[in-house]
């Protein structure tokens, strides 16, 4: 599969496709055309002797300093190396590689005034795997995600660092040469426009994206599990009683509901008992909490498919000659809904901690002590739940909003940042800790539904209850959960507890 980029069509499942699957990358020859005519502007204002920020002139409250014409190169290359500030531990690789791509697709849009051979590079550096090293941490989300961009541009000029192979970290300049590419010598604008852009903040956030969609697929499974384990109801998942409250999410998971419960002999073995009158929440209302966590990030998604296949440099330099100074770099569209999504993936696990916790407590589960034969004896799966319990807790320090926050920088020319990479950054840790605490779930769930064979749940039910017994037998002794709860939480992060019905 070979992603073309266009600078207006790149999705989430491409991103994921280059960043996790190696997909190969090129540019649309029409993106190619974009940035030649882009690029023409520039070098006839560096010609003509215009004062153009970040062109001529020094950057954010260095703006009023001019630059002779002559030293336009050497400004873009010291803007490189100024900016590459970034601590921390390095970004994943799959991160950099997410980076890099919407790097060059804001570039294929055409209103940077590069040359083409920059995301050109970009691209066969992804093809090559040539990951630079790009810590972590060093964006407040304004200028775009100025210190990580800037490390992985070093690699692009020959400098920085990048992974070489298994030897672990080594000069970029010598990545690029073992992969058989050359690094480019900087002109007018490219500097800036390698730099100012949401590119950071993108990668996280839609690898993180396209993690917690599945979580909040499997999170309806794993909580219909735990429903026929704790012979809970159905009849609150009832298609009239959803329809008049008909938010999409909502909708859509109670008809997954419906379906994964659909000819369960649990369910009808307790039809008609008059056992409970209605279940408590964390069963009831699964289709308007994880409804709602799907909602919130079906808005990210939407906020994405702008911010991917925008150009989020300053100025931009159109092809009529004109050029103009803005705030595209400014992160807050991502910032917000990035911060409204993590808040929802702790939702997810919240409830999902609370079911756990029912199930492993005879008094509300109607099933043996912590799940095991001999309580007292044995502890089952007692502590499990307080592993849950702590990560819940985790997360909930977690869930204060980066973007509420700012605090100026660049001699306060830049007076109110969005914060948006602290965001991202913290959304990819929720989405890790969520999943931990539904695959808890699923190990009490299934060992819940092991106590009522023969009844047989849902059909659905019981598929995902067949995939984690193939993984993870049943608990007849105890034994150190920490082993089923990796072993679950691989379950989870392939994808094998995304069942429709």
């Amino acid at each position: 599969m070979t992603v073309q980029l266009t600078g207006s069509d790149l999705t989430l499942a491409e991103v994921v496709a280059v960043a996790r699957g190696g997909s190969r990358v090129s540019l649309a020859p029409a993106a190619i055309e974009r940035m030649e005519a882009s690029r023409r502007v520039v070098e006839e204002l560096v010609a003509g002797g215009r004062t153009v920020y970040g062109v001529t002139t020094g950057f954010g409250d260095l703006a009023s300093e001019t630059i002779d014409p002559a030293q336009t190169n050497e400004l873009q290359r010291n803007l490189v190396r100024s900016h590459a500030a970034g601590v921390g531990e390095p970004l994943p690789a799959e991160v950099v590689r997410a980076m890099m791509l919407l790097r060059a697709n804001a570039l294929a849009v055409g209103l940077s005034g590069v040359r083409p051979a920059l995301p050109q590079l970009l691209c066969g550096m992804l093809n090559a795997e040539v990951h630079p090293l790009v810590p972590s941490r060093g964006s407040v989300g304004a200028s775009g995600d100025l210190a990580p961009l800037a490390h992985l541009a070093l690699v692009l000029i020959g400098e920085g660092e990048a992974w070489l192979d298994d030897a672990g970290p080594g000069p970029g300049g010598e990545a690029l040469a073992r992969a058989g590419l050359e690094p480019v010598a900087l002109g007018a604008k490219e500097g800036l426009a390698l730099l100012n852009g949401t590119q950071l903040m993108g990668a996280l956030a839609a690898l993180a994206l396209a993690d917690a969609r599945r979580l909040a697929v499997s999170a309806d499974v794993i909580g219909a599990m735990s429903l026929e384990a704790m012979l809970g109801t159905g009849a609150a998942f009832d298609e009239g009683l959803i329809g008049a409250r008909p938010h999409p999410g909502q909708v859509a998971v109670a008809a997954h509901l419906r379906a994964l419960l659909a000819d369960s002999a649990i369910g009808a073995s307790h039809h008609d008992s008059p056992h409970r009158i209605q279940d408590p929440y964390s069963l009831r209302c699964m289709p308007q909490v994880h409804g709602a966590v799907r909602d919130a990030l079906d808005q990210l998604e939407r906020v994405l498919a702008v911010e991917m296949n925008a150009a989020t440099d300053n100025p931009l330099v159109f092809p009529s000659g004109e050029v103009v100074s803005g705030g595209n770099f400014h992160g807050e569209p991502l910032a917000l809904v990035v911060d409204y999504a993590k808040t929802a993936v702790i939702e997810l696990a919240s409830i999902s901690e609370r079911r756990a916790a029912r199930l492993v407590d005879a008094h509300l589960s109607g099933l043996p002590a912590f799940l095991t034969d001999a309580p007292g004896l044995r502890s089952g799966l007692m502590i499990a739940q307080y592993t849950a319990a702590a990560l819940v807790n985790e997360l909930q320090v977690l869930a204060h909003p980066a973007s509420v926050d700012t605090i100026p920088t660049s001699a306060n020319q830049e007076d109110h940042v969005s914060m948006g990479a602290t965001s991202a950054l913290h959304l990819r840790e929720v989405v890790d800790r969520a999943e931990t605490v539904l695959a808890i779930e699923a190990l009490c769930a299934a060992q819940g539904l092991d106590y009522r064979s023969p009844l047989t749940p849902g059909a659905g039910v019981g598929r995902a209850h067949a995939r984690l017994r193939a993984l993870v037998p049943h608990l007849a002794e105890d034994r150190p959960p920490a082993p089923d709860i990796a072993a679950v939480r691989e379950l989870l992060r392939a994808g094998e507890l995304v069942i429709d019905g």
